[in-house]
């Protein structure tokens, strides 16, 4: 049946019917149905109405049934969207977003965060990482880093200047190059403090689990500091005129970004050059390093 004559049908059937309702009120207000057909009139009249009702539903009934396959696709459709939905996750797709827009850089602190690396220390499973000419802040992050060795055998690997180095000098000038000579920091002492420190630090850790904890010292000039535990990294560089804990702060999350790559390249360098330290006997040790 044609869209036409099904649309013309519909509306001779929708006016047939609202005319024999007038219809049959004004015969009945006037008594013309009695007269017609006395007694029986009303139900043939209301036999009729629902006779065309009946073939108005009758027209309907593809159009129904469409409607009725419309909605068995929309509800496939709807739950083939919340297949892929499910399919898709978020935190991936954010996480690569952040790695191809921001290379992994997360944020800038105005200076070493202390409490939020000892968050990435106690959170750490695989190791933890620290280069730098010393640690001027180590007795603030000593008990993460016990904590890391001690309770979850996670390895720590320490990379300071070695105090003899010529860089331990320069380093020195650099610091006092904008700033009263009365402040001035002795790199060399600081380096061995460090280092007795962390001598102090091997002496609390059980024999068994000492040997997670290795120091090396390098002759170089380093181009940045950094605190890495697993996939976090806070960097910061060596400014003139102040440490580099009080200098701004860039976190990393990610070893496999475009910055945490970068970094761990650094990471990798200075470990190779640097020689151990036995920290039983760090003093010795460290004189027997040939510059």
């Amino acid at each position: 049946m044609s869209g036409d004559f099904r649309y013309r049908a519909e509306r001779i059937a929708l006016g047939l019917m609202a005319t024999s309702g007038v219809v049959v009120l004004l015969a009945d207000l006037f008594g013309w149905l009695d007269a017609l057909a006395p007694g029986g009139a009303l139900p043939k009249v209301t036999l009729l109405i629902l006779s065309t009702v009946t073939v108005f539903l009758l027209l309907e009934i593809d159009r129904l049934r469409k409607l009725d396959d419309v909605q068995a696709q929309v509800g496939a459709l709807d739950a083939n969207i919340e297949a892929h939905l499910s399919k898709l996750d978020i935190d991936s797709v954010a996480q690569r977003l952040k790695q191809e827009h921001y290379s992994g850089v997360v944020r800038v602190h105005r200076r070493f965060p202390e409490d939020e690396f000892t968050g990435f220390v106690n959170g750490a499973a695989q190791e933890v990482v620290i280069l730098q000419t010393w640690i001027p802040n180590l007795e603030h992050i000593e008990p993460a880093l016990r904590k890391a060795i001690v309770d979850r055998q996670v390895p720590v690997r320490i990379m300071l200047l070695h105090p003899a180095s010529p860089v331990a000098g320069l380093r020195d000038e650099a610091l006092t190059a904008v700033r009263d000579r009365a402040l001035a920091v002795d790199v060399k002492a600081s380096v061995e403090r460090c280092l007795a420190g962390l001598a102090e630090l091997c002496l609390e850790i059980r024999q068994e689990s000492r040997s997670l904890l290795r120091v090396r010292v390098y002759n170089s000039l380093p181009s940045i500091a950094v605190f890495k535990a697993d996939g976090h990294f806070l960097v910061s560089s060596f400014l003139h005129g102040q440490l580099a804990i009080d200098s701004t702060q860039t976190e990393i999350d990610g070893d496999d970004t475009v910055m945490g790559t970068e970094v761990r390249k650094e990471l990798d360098t200075l470990w190779r050059i640097g020689h151990d330290v036995d920290l039983g006997d760090w003093r010795n040790s460290i004189g027997d390093i040939s510059l």
